[in-house]
């Protein structure tokens, strides 16, 4: 049913969380993904703004031979690979990571729902690392004229885009300096909202994750 909180649905395998950082070297690949696509982002000094988010205006075109939604409903695994590696906004790094972890397995995770009010399911689509999970895109497809246009992009990992109550919902790991490449300080969240043919950011907030306590063990309160 349109209009829900979510419809989320994985493509394929298990679905994978903003947070599933886990293994150092996988972060890392991540990381040097996006040093090399958007500079330093989310490294270093603490990210405080989506800096490198972009709302595209609705009039953009959508890339050549995007999967119709009127014609074929839903599209699947390989129509969104296709789509994402015509698509002339996503970055070179991210369509040449995008390959399978296992036989036709993409790491994609997808979420269909209504966020810029047309008469089509919008389509979010996050592309992920193997093995981890680590986002390394997050995009908005909308439909227009019969095929999919591309709204909206985020591609400083690690990013995660999710839909929430007809909003656009953006999670982004951040790091202070000195940070290990494991253990991100917090989490940016920033809510957009569909306005005027294109993205707005509507809400930002920022969560510390804290500090690792260490291995000695709490007193026992006195009686």
């Amino acid at each position: 049913m349109r209009g829900l909180a979510s419809a989320a649905s994985r493509t394929t395998g298990p679905r994978r969380t903003p947070r599933a950082v886990t293994t150092a070297g996988t972060v890392f690949a991540a990381l040097a993904l996006c040093t090399s696509a958007c500079g330093t982002g989310g490294t270093g000094a603490r990210d405080e703004g989506p800096a490198h988010d972009e709302a595209v205006s609705g009039a953009a075109v959508a890339p050549q031979g995007s999967p119709s939604p009127s014609s074929a409903g839903r599209p699947g695994a390989t129509e969104l690979v296709r789509l994402i590696k015509a698509d002339p906004r996503v970055s070179t790094e991210v369509k040449r990571g995008l390959k399978p972890c296992a036989a036709d397995d993409y790491p994609l995770d997808t979420s269909y729902g209504d966020l810029t009010g047309g008469t089509v399911d919008d389509v979010v689509v996050n592309v992920l690392t193997c093995g981890d999970g680590v986002g390394v895109g997050s995009y908005v497809y909308r439909e227009q004229n019969g095929a999919y246009e591309n709204v909206f992009k985020a591609e400083e990992p690690p990013v995660y885009a999710q839909i929430d109550r007809g909003d656009l919902v953006v999670s982004k790991q951040v790091y202070e300096k000195g940070d290990p490449v494991s253990s991100p300080s917090g989490e940016n969240v920033i809510t957009y909202r569909w306005s005027q043919g294109r993205f707005a950011q509507e809400y930002f907030w920022h969560n510390d994750y804290g500090t690792v306590v260490g291995d000695e063990p709490s007193p026992v309160p006195e009686a």
